[in-house]
């Protein structure tokens, strides 16, 4: 069976699986976490690149691909490219929101704020991204290598989530911004947190959709009508544990 996969080093990549499962409900998908390395954010770019390439070999031992989704920022911008290089199947990565976040403050007059690890924000992917779009110099950026850790603690909406998100974002007069990004897929496991913390103003935006709707342009899939049940998924991870399966699955009903 040909299977969609989903990697990432931990968790994060489930947000964006499971926005593919509410809009391509038919097909059938592996997520792959590379437990063992999380979080990928604060190694380097060698480093990560090595992970990577060391998963995706073990993935590929294990089923057929019919593409693969680098459901992680870090991941994508340090190593999409020269996966692409290497494999005849699609693969697909993702990008911060940056283009429709800065559509939304256009009216605005206010500033947009970008959130991802250190690793992504340093990257030449993510500034040339800044180069093409941000030719007014709205975007600032906040680096939160924590919240990786916490989502992967399973500490989504607790009292040291908040503390940690309320000190990083400090420093920043929130009335000037318009919307933040989530430039990683783990953060998308706050966005409940965050919106609580700031001004109701500010919009608060990730790429999963823009990720899943360019799954189903690569691959040509129709629109498919929801249903009640799940569809086809099977967990894996770098550890191999059955502990590990548990857990990535687990998490995953959370998020239904």
């Amino acid at each position: 069976m040909n299977r969609i996969v989903f990697f990432d080093s931990g968790v994060g990549g489930l947000t964006v699986l499971r926005e593919a499962c509410r809009t391509l409900p038919a097909e059938s998908y592996l997520y792959y976490a590379d437990t063992l390395n999380v979080p990928y954010g604060t190694h380097s770019k060698e480093e990560v690149c090595g992970f990577v390439a060391a998963c995706i070999d073990d993935i590929l031992s294990r089923c057929s691909v019919r593409a693969i989704v680098i459901a992680c920022n870090t991941a994508t911008s340090v190593a999409a490219e020269d996966l692409r290089k290497r494999y005849s199947f699609p693969i697909i990565g993702m990008e911060p929101a940056v283009k429709p976040a800065l559509q939304s403050v256009r009216e605005m007059e206010r500033r947009v704020l970008v959130t991802a690890t250190p690793l992504t924000l340093k990257e030449q992917k993510f500034q040339r991204l800044l180069g093409r779009l941000d030719g007014s110099g709205l975007v600032d950026m906040l680096g939160l290598p924590g919240l990786v850790r916490l989502a992967e603690e399973g500490k989504f909406d607790g009292p040291e989530a908040v503390s940690y998100l309320q000190e990083q974002f400090a420093p920043y007069e929130l009335d000037r911004y318009g919307a933040i990004v989530l430039g990683c897929t783990h953060f998308v496991f706050f966005k409940e947190a965050i919106r609580r913390i700031i001004p109701p103003h500010i919009l608060v935006m990730d790429g999963n959709k823009g990720t899943v709707k360019q799954v189903q342009r690569v691959l040509g899939l129709e629109e498919q009508p929801e249903r009640e049940e799940l569809p086809d998924i099977a967990f894996m991870s770098s550890r191999g544990t059955e502990e590990e399966r548990n857990r990535l699955a687990a998490c995953f009903r959370e998020l239904l």
